[in-house]
């Protein structure tokens, strides 16, 4: 099974919800396409500028190889307070108001990046793109650090890109005790954890290239 690792920070009060795993949403008011990454250069760090639909920057995400996983870092600023559902989608276009590639009657911000990487193979609390969810202080900053040995580097930078989103709600990880649903989670709490709208998206890039 797919573990994380969570680092303490120093940092204003931060909250970590350790999950298992991925499905489901940085444009500057102008449509932002990903370059698709290339597997084939090697390279030991990717970062991913998070906007907001607006297009202000938000934020900044840093992927890097360690000896156990992928590190992954979090840093936020001018975003609502409380947590926040915390994901790698599944293609890297961060278009605000744009259509979901599985549906295109459904438009909203971010929806061109697709799912959670690995939606479909599982429910959401089990996706290589899932992660732990995200604290926002009082002041609209956050930190987050972990280590997850569920994706790689390579899974980041495939032929159609990934994309790093934040959403506007908690998630739950589709973790819905049996006695509030005795049919068990429906479709779309087992495929997003009823995190709700996309309030902020990164592509995710080399550094190294451009």
């Amino acid at each position: 099974m797919p573990r994380l690792v969570t680092i303490p920070l120093l940092s204003a009060t931060v909250i970590t919800l350790v999950a298992a795993c991925g499905s489901d949403e940085a444009g500057s008011g102008v449509d932002t396409a990903a370059g698709a990454g290339s597997s084939e250069a090697a390279t030991d760090e990717l970062t991913a500028t998070l906007v907001d639909p607006a297009g202000a920057e938000v934020g900044t995400v840093t992927f890097s190889e360690e000896d156990e996983g992928t590190q992954v870092s979090v840093e936020v600023t001018d975003l609502p307070p409380g947590f926040h559902g915390f994901h790698v989608h599944a293609i890297g276009v961060c278009e605000p108001d744009s259509a979901n590639p599985a549906d295109p009657s459904m438009t909203g911000d971010f929806l061109s990046a697709g799912g959670h990487i690995g939606a479909g193979e599982s429910d959401h609390g089990e996706h290589p793109g899932d992660m732990p969810t995200l604290y926002v202080t009082d002041s609209g900053s956050g930190s987050l650090k972990f280590v997850t040995n569920a994706l790689a580097l390579a899974d980041l930078t495939d032929d159609d890109g990934s994309a790093v989103m934040v959403h506007a709600g908690r998630d739950n990880y589709a973790n819905i005790p049996e006695r509030y649903a005795p049919a068990g989670p429906d479709e779309m709490t087992l495929n997003t954890g009823d995190a709700g709208g996309r309030i902020a998206c990164g592509l995710v890039e080399d550094p190294g290239q451009g």
